[in-house]
């Protein structure tokens, strides 16, 4: 899919109420030029296109959809590019508005919410609000993003301090767990809102989850945070990461120990001859030697594994339509059934791939199912992903 132009813009703008909050939110727009922005606390009652193009630019200013602020308190709005997305209002709630996005290259869809959070510590508030976000979820399996300023945490440490209330925090996970919801992980900042004070408070409550079907959709996205602006909350700004290409790397695949030929195979590399005078530098040599006869060997074997797999499904699903009007002959009928066994050895191959790449030892290897330690493997890509270092002076490279 060529999603590599979604771009979403989240922030807590602090209000809209003013012509100087309203050009500093544009000039945010235009420097990181989001597809999809999702403002909260805009203190608007109502916007009409000349507002909009104050604070979104022409480009946003026909298309949005707001929750309207209650005199000047909350107020939520999502705004879309026309050229390249399309939107339907689907739910619009006291603290939750979500709509159905469709992306125009593709012809495919996903749901988003955007929430502004009670900043009310007054539980039944809370309770609203969580449950607003619950009946917010869509269909199974429809790839759903939600975002915003949820005024909640779930976990200590995010927050400087220790003045939490747990009872709001087990709510909160309760919730997102319920929505089956997954955190897409800030890479640049701890927290997202200051007080401002000399000694801040500081708490991360901008947040952005979304569910496995929109991680499968729009793979390789990530999250940062950037200036806070003229708000004490920092926009959060998710697009996708490019990263440059590495070199593979030799991988032991453990399952090769069960393969006939394996041992042999390592016999004969670790009795080359070798140099060195040293006894680590013949030790790494031979290493060498192994590892270049094994991935030699495993290419040999293994290699395209999953092609022959896909290409063994097709061929079997052809001959069972051929045998609803024929009889197979003698030859059809071998090919048929050495296909099946063939892709019990494929399957195999990837099963015991996919758990080795996930790193789920404590399940039995015939529970390993493909999908679900597929996710495991993508979930320790994006947590050992390095989004940027930093020198020695603190500064991004």
């Amino acid at each position: 899919m060529n999603d590599s132009n979604l771009r979403i813009l989240n922030w807590n703008v602090r209000g809209l109420n003013s012509a100087a909050r309203r050009e500093a939110v544009k000039i945010m727009i235009q420097q990181s030029n989001p597809t999809l922005i999702c403002l909260q606390k805009t203190k608007l009652g109502s916007i009409d296109h000349l507002l909009a193009v104050d604070f979104l630019g022409q480009r946003f200013s026909n298309f949005f959809e707001c929750i309207p602020a209650d005199e000047t308190r909350g107020g939520v709005l999502i705004a879309w590019d026309q050229d390249f997305l399309e939107g339907e209002l689907m739910d619009r709630r006291l603290y939750c508005l979500s709509l159905k996005m469709t992306l125009k290259l593709e012809n495919s869809s996903f749901f988003i919410t955007s929430v502004y959070g009670p900043a009310s510590n007054n539980s039944t508030d809370k309770d609203v609000f969580l449950n607003e976000l619950r009946a917010s979820q869509p269909a199974a399996n429809d790839p759903w993003v939600c975002l915003g300023d949820f005024n909640l945490i779930y976990q200590a440490r995010d927050k400087n301090n220790c003045n939490i209330n747990r009872s709001h925090m087990r709510k909160f996970r309760q919730a997102l767990d319920a929505c089956e919801l997954l955190e897409i992980v800030l890479q640049n900042k701890k927290y997202t809102w200051s007080n401002g004070q000399r000694n801040p408070v500081l708490v991360h409550l901008d947040r952005v989850f979304c569910n496995k079907e929109w991680e499968d959709m729009f793979t390789g996205y990530s999250l940062n945070a950037l200036s806070s602006s003229l708000s004490d909350h920092c926009p959060l700004f998710l697009c996708k990461h490019s990263q440059r290409h590495r070199m593979a790397s030799f991988k032991f695949e453990s399952f090769w120990t069960r393969v006939p030929g394996f041992f042999e195979t390592v016999q004969q590399a670790w009795d080359l001859p070798v140099r060195g005078t040293s006894p680590m530098m013949i030790f790494h040599n031979r290493l060498e030697n192994t590892r270049t006869a094994l991935k030699s060997w495993s290419k040999e074997l293994f290699s395209e594994a999953r092609l022959q797999l896909h290409m063994a499904n097709e061929v079997i699903q052809r001959l069972d339509m051929a045998q609803e009007s024929r009889t197979l002959s003698q030859a059809e009928f071998e090919l048929h059934r050495d296909l099946k066994q063939h892709i019990l050895g494929w399957s195999a191959v990837e099963r015991s791939r996919r758990r080795q790449s996930s790193r789920l030892i404590n399940l039995k290897e015939g529970d390993a199912c493909t999908k679900f330690f597929h996710q495991k493997a993508k979930g320790r890509r994006k947590r050992n992903l390095i989004a940027y270092l930093k020198n020695d002076n603190g500064e991004m490279v």
